[in-house]
């Protein structure tokens, strides 16, 4: 279990730690090729996309083969991805390498395989804190990788800067050999076999699973906004460069406590109800950060606050997704779950470039923002988490 989670966060540190950078690159990209923010935008948002449609079908490759292959063929994406965004000099060819290649990279490199390891090698009763852990690691990575990436486009160009991350990207594939299962190891667990049809059909016809996706689509919109569009918003207020390196490291700094104490609290009361707490504090730390005057000191409470909150949802939601319907294809479960989230990303991003673009102003999306966060408290509440009981003919 130990070689298992320390290779996980190792992983999820670098490939989420990566990410969470991308929004210090809009602005020299966009002054550098002379597009507009909505071209950046659109790229991501499509990054986001790929990410959450190839994320069930990378799942369900490292439920029947192995997380280890897919961790590596994602790592190589991942480098190919970056190198290639550093070159692109128009929209299109953007769109194809920041957009589809990486958001391909990232479906076989983050949550949804790692977890899906961690699912089968954990007990049950330490599954939520394991989880919790390799968060934590991911927004450890947040926190870590921001600074450097903020002092790489500083000290040596945000083209030398995408050269050096894909290299450091690569590091992935050795990590993913402390996550080989023996062939047998997906067999071991969760009693029958189940078809991918049957587990399909159970899941998709289950009103908590759907109400569970549901949620997860207001976290993608609000922290994949918020992580690419803030430090633009920043500076469209007069704040220096250095107000949203900090507040991105702080959101990563704060997450990797939020995420450990919601994987924590997942294992000692309903997790539907840490999820809805989430998502409508969330609602209420937004407006307090636009309802207060905007200055570094009230930027960097909300990112500590926002930061708190940031991922916290992730090892409650896949714990549920484990303890509903058991982990022989967590993976792909939880790649579908994802796949609303990434839908969520997709749409926080795009809508906050075109809003710009067209308003002028991020105030509108904020407000959306808000306005989801209140949906998904109540959403997260209808949904069970009694284990199914499946008929022996339900079974292959």
């Amino acid at each position: 279990m130990t070689q298992v989670l320390v290779c996980g966060a190792a992983i999820v540190t670098l490939s989420m730690g990566i990410r969470h950078g991308f929004g210090l690159w809009l602005a020299p990209i966009t002054m550098d090729r002379g597009w507009t923010r909505e071209t950046f935008a659109f790229a991501l948002a499509i990054q986001n996309i790929a990410w959450g449609a190839a994320g069930p079908f990378a799942g369900m490759l490292a439920d029947r083969f192995g997380a280890f292959r897919v961790l590596a063929v994602g790592a190589l994406l991942y480098a190919a991805g970056l190198v290639l965004m550093a070159l692109a000099t128009s929209g299109l060819a953007f769109t194809g390498s920041a957009g589809l290649l990486l958001g391909l990279a990232q479906s076989g490199t983050t949550y949804a395989v790692v977890y899906g390891v961690i699912g089968r090698n954990v007990a049950p009763e330490r599954r939520s804190w394991a989880m919790g852990v390799a968060a934590a690691a991911g927004s450890f990575g947040q926190f870590l990788m921001v600074p450097v990436e903020s002092w790489l486009i500083g000290h040596w160009g945000w083209q030398s800067a995408l050269f050096v991350l894909g290299c450091a990207a690569l590091a992935i594939a050795p990590l993913a050999l402390g996550l080989k299962e023996p062939d047998q190891a997906h067999a071991a667990h969760g009693g029958p076999r189940q078809s991918v049809g049957a587990a399909l059909r159970e899941a998709l016809g289950s009103s908590s699973f759907r109400w569970l996706t549901a949620g997860y689509f207001v976290c993608g919109f609000q922290v994949v906004f918020i992580g690419v569009h803030m430090p633009s918003y920043l500076k469209d207020h007069g704040l220096a460069p250095q107000v949203a390196t900090t507040a991105l490291a702080l959101i990563g700094l704060f997450n990797v406590f939020g995420t450990y104490t919601a994987g924590l609290l997942g294992q000692r009361m309903a997790k539907r109800h840490i999820l809805s707490g989430i998502y409508l504090l969330r609602s209420v730390v937004i407006v307090l950060f636009l309802w207060a005057p905007l200055t570094p000191l009230s930027v960097y409470l909300f990112a500590a606050v926002m930061g708190f909150l940031w991922l916290s949802t992730v090892p409650p939601t896949n714990a549920i997704v484990a303890q509903v319907f058991g982990v022989q294809y967590m993976s792909m479960l939880g790649g579908i779950v994802f796949f609303s989230h990434q839908i969520g990303s997709f749409l926080g991003v795009w809508l906050g470039g075109w809003l710009y673009d067209l308003t002028g102003s991020y105030d509108v999306v904020w407000w959306i923002a808000v306005g989801l966060g209140v949906f998904a408290g109540l959403a997260n509440q209808p949904v069970r988490e009694t284990p199914i009981v499946r008929p022996v003919a339900a079974t292959a």
